[in-house]
């Protein structure tokens, strides 16, 4: 299933499913019996995936797909974890050693917004704003010290991310990277959430980033150091994986820092992350002095 989170004009937030460029609202296909966001979807569990897939068998969409406004298919998460450093090619690009532990930070969910949306930063705050393809894991129930055997379990499917990154407060000395991946606006997802059971194997999935139509990262999951099951085995132990949370697995080679010269965003910019079987996540840059 394709997921997503919309809005029609000044509506409440809604559920649906795209089927063909159209969408069916869950909730009122299931004569109310769905829940009609998708955090509370995602809570409902197992049984609310079922049903939605048993409906949507018989199914066909009302609304086209451009008739709406798209947000991120999870506005609401609790917690975006996200790693750094977990793409071999990255690493080989930025010519330091593989971590020895997953590298990790959050994003906050005021960070988040969805396809469509303008990415925003002020130039007094950050001159050096970069961009990172990478593929999010949506946790579809809680995750608490799961074995790796198990991991998938939780997944409830996936999505495309893009990890903006203010490098000049990532890096800036006594400064952390806290401050420069979580500005307003600084993390785009969608625009769906994709169903663990369409992705058969989410490390063998091309993951594509262009600006303004040219072509910067290229590569494939295949290139992840730190694979999914790993990464929700190790964050599990540590903390409480809810419905709804957001893992962002990192970033491949061809980011803007590392280009001779460096790349950065620019107003009007256009960035599209696409990461096969998951569509096409698309944001425009609007910088203001």
């Amino acid at each position: 299933m394709k997921l997503i989170s919309y809005q029609l004009g000044d509506e409440n937030i809604h559920l649906g499913a795209v089927i063909e460029d159209k969408i069916v609202n869950l909730h009122q296909l299931s004569a109310g019996e769905l829940p009609d966001s998708m955090l509370e979807f995602l809570q409902s569990g197992d049984n609310a995936m079922r049903i939605a897939k048993d409906l949507l068998d018989q199914a066909r969409g009302d609304m086209p797909l451009d008739s709406v406004q798209l947000l991120s298919p999870i506005p609401n998460p609790s917690k975006v974890v996200a790693i750094g450093l977990n793409y071999m090619d990255h690493i080989r690009e930025a010519d330091i050693g593989v971590p020895e532990l997953a590298t990790m930070f959050c994003k906050y969910p005021s960070a988040i917004i969805g396809s469509g949306d303008e990415i925003r930063w002020s130039t007094e705050l950050t001159q050096q704003v970069d961009y990172e393809a990478e593929l999010a894991v949506v946790i579809g129930k809680t995750a608490k010290n799961v074995s790796e055997a198990n991991a998938y379990d939780y997944v409830a499917g996936y999505m495309n991310c893009n990890d903006v990154s203010a490098r000049d407060l990532q890096f800036r000395p006594g400064d952390q990277w806290l401050r420069g991946k979580c500005l307003d606006s600084f993390c785009p997802l969608g625009p769906y959430l994709v169903t663990r059971d369409e992705i058969s194997d989410p490390h063998k999935l091309s993951i594509k980033c262009e600006l303004n139509g040219q072509s910067m990262q290229n590569s494939n999951t295949n290139e992840m150091i730190y694979r999914i099951p790993y990464l929700i085995n190790y964050l599990s132990q540590a903390f409480t994986l809810l419905p709804g949370d957001v893992i962002a697995t990192g970033t491949p080679h061809g980011v803007g820092a590392f280009r001779n010269p460096p790349v950065w965003l620019k107003h009007d910019d256009v960035v599209v992350v696409t990461i096969e079987g998951l569509g096409a996540l698309s944001n425009r840059c609007a910088v203001t002095t």
